[in-house]
Formats: C-alpha cells, sequence, structure tokens
C-alpha cells in the first residue's frame, strides 16, 4: 500500500502523478497499463533488466540489431523493435505507446569506428529525442558513480554530457549511478589462473562492485521511484586486497598477492597516451583511474563475489574435463 496525502492506494492501482506546488512529480505507475521501452537489451546489464521485466510481467519491448539474438529468451515479435541507436531515423517510432524508456545504452571499448562520444552520447541522445517526440514521461539511463567527477576521462565525459540533456530535458528521470559491475571483476579470477594478482598501491583501495540481477532490480524499481539520481553498489564492500583472497580461496590456492607501487601505475597511463590509439586508451584511462579510487555506494542485493569466483573456477574445471 501506499500514502497520497490522506489516502491509502493499492500500490498497483496508482498511475502517474502531476507536479506537486514545490515543482517537483510525484511518478507512480500502473504496472498493468504501462509499457516500457529497453535500450541495449544484448549487453550485460541490459539482458539482466529484460529478465526482470519479464518476472514482474511488465509489458516492454526491447530495441535489437539483431532480432534473432533476443528470440531466444522468449520475446515475442511485437516485443521487438529492430533499430540501431546511432541512426536517428531508424529509431522513429520506437517511443509510441511507451510510457518509459530504460536505457543502459554505451560501450566499454571504441571499436567499429565509433567513439565515447557516438554511443554514450549521441545513441542515447537519439533515443531521448525520439521520447520526447513520443511524449515518454520518464527516461532512465545508466550512468557511473563519480561520472560527474570524472569528466575528464573520455568515456565519463561522454555519459555526463548525456546526463546533462536528460535533466535539460522536461521529462520525468532517473540516473543510476551503480559502483561497478560483477563481470569487471572476473579480471581478478583470470589473473589467479596465471598464479598471482598484481594491484597497484597498497591494495587498500575499496568497492562494492553490483551483479547484474541486483542492478536490473534497482533500474525497474526507478519505474515508479520518484529519486532522480541513485547510487548503488552490491552487499559486500571489500578492499582490493580482499577480492584477491576472495579469489584465490575460489580455486584453494594460497594467495599469491604482488603490490605495485602507484607511480608505475601512473607511468603505465601516461605511456598508454602516447602509444595507444584514441580507441584503445578509453579503456584504459578508465579502468586505471577506477583503480585508484574508492568506489562505495549505499549496499544492495544479495549476489557476493565470492560465489561469481566459485562459479567461474566451476565453469572453467568443466570446460577442461570436457576438453580432454
Amino acid at each position: 500500500m501506499t500514502f497520497v496525502g490522506q489516502l491509502i492506494i493499492p500500490k498497483q492501482a496508482l498511475i502517474w502523478g502531476e507536479r506537486c506546488s514545490s515543482g517537483e512529480s510525484v511518478c507512480f505507475f500502473n504496472f498493468f497499463n504501462m509499457k516500457v521501452l529497453l535500450a541495449g537489451s544484448t549487453g550485460y546489464l541490459g539482458t539482466y533488466i529484460l529478465k526482470e521485466l519479464q518476472a514482474r510481467q511488465i509489458d516492454f519491448r526491447a530495441i535489437t540489431r539483431n532480432v534473432e539474438k533476443l528470440k531466444p529468451l522468449g520475446l515475442y515479435s511485437d516485443q521487438l523493435f529492430k533499430a540501431q541507436v546511432t541512426q536517428k531515423e531508424s529509431l522513429l517510432g520506437a517511443c509510441d505507446g511507451v510510457e518509459v524508456v530504460i536505457s543502459t545504452v554505451g560501450i566499454t571499448r571504441q571499436k567499429d569506428g565509433l567513439t565515447y562520444m557516438d554511443v554514450d552520447y549521441q545513441a542515447n541522445r537519439n533515443l531521448l529525442d525520439e521520447a520526447i517526440r513520443a511524449k515518454v514521461k520518464k527516461f532512465i539511463y545508466v550512468s557511473v558513480l563519480e561520472g560527474q567527477n570524472l569528466t575528464h576521462l573520455q568515456i565519463c565525459a561522454a555519459k555526463e554530457r548525456f546526463v546533462h540533456d536528460l535533466k535539460q530535458s522536461g521529462l520525468d528521470y532517473s540516473i543510476i549511478r551503480p559502483t561497478g559491475f560483477f563481470s569487471d571483476m572476473k579480471a581478478f579470477y583470470e589473473m589467479t589462473q596465471r598464479g598471482r594478482i598484481y594491484l597497484f598501491g597498497d591494495g587498500s583501495i575499496r568497492s562494492n562492485p553490483i551483479h547484474g540481477a541486483d542492478l536490473a532490480k534497482i533500474c525497474v524499481d526507478a519505474i515508479e521511484s520518484p529519486e532522480q539520481e541513485i547510487k548503488v553498489g552490491g552487499p559486500e564492500t571489500l578492499t582490493q586486497s580482499e577480492i584477491a583472497q576472495l579469489a584465490f580461496e575460489a580455486i584453494g590456492r594460497p594467495a599469491k598477492i604482488t603490490y605495485l607501487p602507484d607511480w608505475l601505475r601512473r607511468g603505465v597511463l601516461r605511456l598508454a597516451s602516447i602509444f595507444q590509439s584514441k580507441a584503445n586508451y578509453g579503456t584504459t584511462e578508465f579502468f586505471l583511474n577506477v583503480l585508484a579510487m574508492d568506489m562505495v555506494a549505499p549496499q544492495y542485493g544479495r549476489h557476493r563475489l565470492g560465489d561469481l569466483f566459485s562459479q567461474l573456477h566451476h565453469q572453467a574445471l568443466m570446460d577442461k574435463a570436457l576438453s580432454t
């Protein structure tokens, strides 16, 4: 049940509210009569959001370049909209009949001639323009924790330029700011397979990365949340040394960790800026900067890193057994 003024109204019956006298909007939806547009549905987080929408039986439409890629997930043809978000004209009609847009559109590595500005900014801008044309009520966008303070990095500059446009659009919005994804933590497990984990500094930098399934719940909850900025991380806040220990525990070996001086990280960044292509440097720039700062946000979810490392190790053993 939800309280509105002095009325007690069943949550499922609430609909989009008007702006109140303070200028803020009250954003409630009737899930039974609402349609969501999901952009970025084939990526790591997008796939989990799609499954969460299905689990909650929320009507949705997914944008995809490859319709066949999503059909195995049980989507019907009318739930699929074939478009290339970097091509504005292909999005015409994508938001028709839609109340809420959720976008996870973005790239980790610049490739195929596309830059962060082409995808993280312009593709989302194309989607926002279509949402405005179709009179969508709310736009939910996944950026990064502390992105507004990291605009000297290529990827964050693109993301935060779009955040600025979204805030100026007149639409209700929620900016989701996760600390980092579990998928990024696979690098720790991969180093254990080579016998040693290397860390810059003394290993005391803290973070609480979040699993895609847990973050997907936050993104879908944002549909009816009045919060405009949502900072979120996973249920465990760990130092880099503790993450390394968990990775070695999963494979049943004593931890072997080498701590590298931080000046070496800065040196690698400097050399990368000179010798790497602009396309490749953006990834190096982002990760080597984030590795040197705490990325901690309010804790949420149930998935734990130790379980991820155990699952990765089990899969590796299974793959090895099948190959012999």
